[in-house]
């Protein structure tokens, strides 16, 4: 099993979603987030005055799913996701030991 973590911008959250469901996907995570890459952030001007914005809101979306399914998941996400812009955000993929489903105790992919 593998965690794929998505960061995007915040408005692309429903096309990624209905891009997953489209794959099979039946649930994820998702959390608002704070952030900044390469560029450091964005300049703003209010009421007259420049400042830096050093953190840009972006969404996280945390998945669980099977080694073979991988491959399907990051490319329904970066197709959704990607605007050509800078700030598209990253997909990161990690192992996953071990899922258990606490109401019913199925272990493994029978959790997911």
């Amino acid at each position: 099993m593998k965690k794929v973590e998505a960061i995007i911008k915040p408005f692309k959250l429903d096309e990624v979603k209905d891009a997953l469901a489209e794959v099979g996907i039946q649930g994820m995570t998702v959390t608002e987030v704070k952030g900044f890459g390469r560029t450091g952030g964005k300049k703003e001007v209010y009421r007259g005055s420049a400042y830096v914005v050093d953190f840009v809101p972006k969404v996280k979306i945390d998945i669980v799913v099977p080694d073979n399914m991988v491959g399907d998941v990051i490319d329904a996400i970066e197709k959704s996701a990607k605007t050509g812009r800078i700030g598209d955000g990253k997909i990161f993929v990690v192992p996953v030991e071990e899922a258990v489903r606490i109401r019913t105790g199925e272990r493994g992919e029978d959790a997911i």
